[in-house]
């Protein structure tokens, strides 16, 4: 009797056994950690430009940075270079430009109206020089002036013009071109028609061409020298009367011999 219970008991022991076994192959996986996917950083800000410092030193642009200062529009140009998205395109003149303005003029103008012509020398939105050539296709284009104050452009083979109707210039040299600001130079301050009028005056004819010099061939003789010539192959009348009265000499001597001979002979 003793070796049936051992039995008994060692076949109650795995059946435990294999239960717990079961019970742990059956019980569900633990779940599984997920790493975390890293926030991208934000990309940088673009490098605030000094408008101000840069139409100082970049080039012969002082009267239009005056007119910049004088009516307050400084402010105006930052806050749309480094605090909006689209950046701002400034058109800069020349000093020379200025001081060439004669009609019309700028000293006539209110101040509002100076502001706005200040204002229509600036798109509000950054365009590299590549951009210019689509642009053309939308003309005439807004400006930071607003309203009316518009005006054309024109990609000529990578050569922009710019027309507002009083003035016909062109981009001569990119003084800044990085996003969010262009500067660009122009010969002639941008007149808009929406303050000086559409009655516009006719532009000046060009100067006619000079008349190239044309100077006679070396070997062609001029009249001058044709008369000269001819002068100096004719006689003057000194010369002929001279050989005249040579002449009539010899006869005469000829003369007085035949008539001598002929008395000796008689």
């Amino acid at each position: 009797m003793q070796f049936p219970r051992t039995c008994l008991i060692l076949c109650s022991a795995l059946l435990l056994c294999s239960s717990f076994t079961y019970g742990q192959k059956a019980s569900p996986p633990a779940p599984i950690a997920l790493t975390p996917t890293p926030t991208p950083a934000p990309a940088p800000a673009p490098d605030y430009v000094n408008l101000t410092y840069l139409l100082s030193v970049a080039g012969p642009f002082h009267t239009f940075l005056n007119y910049l200062e004088s009516t307050k529009l400084v402010d105006t140009f930052q806050n749309q270079a480094n605090n909006t998205k689209q950046g701002i395109t400034i058109f800069v003149p020349k000093d020379s430009s200025f001081k060439g303005l004669k009609n019309p003029s700028l000293s006539n103008l209110s101040s509002d109206q100076l502001k706005s012509l200040i204002l229509f020398h600036a798109l509000p939105k950054y365009y590299a020089l590549a951009d210019f050539s689509e642009l053309s296709t939308k003309s005439p284009v807004s400006t930071l002036a607003g309203g009316q104050y518009t005006f054309n452009i024109t990609d000529d083979s990578g050569t922009v013009h710019l027309d507002s109707g009083w003035s016909k210039t062109e981009i001569t040299s990119a003084v800044h071109s990085t996003d969010p600001v262009a500067i660009y130079q122009v010969n002639k301050v941008l007149l808009p028609e929406a303050i000086f009028g559409t009655d516009i005056p006719p532009m000046p004819a060009p100067a006619p061409a000079p008349t190239p010099d044309i100077s006679p061939a070396a070997d062609a003789p001029s009249a001058d020298s044709k008369g000269g010539s001819s002068s100096k192959s004719l006689p003057s009348n000194s010369s002929s009367r001279s050989i005249v009265e040579l002449s009539l000499s010899i006869w005469s001597q000829m003369v007085l011999a035949v008539f001598g001979g002929l008395v000796l002979l008689f």
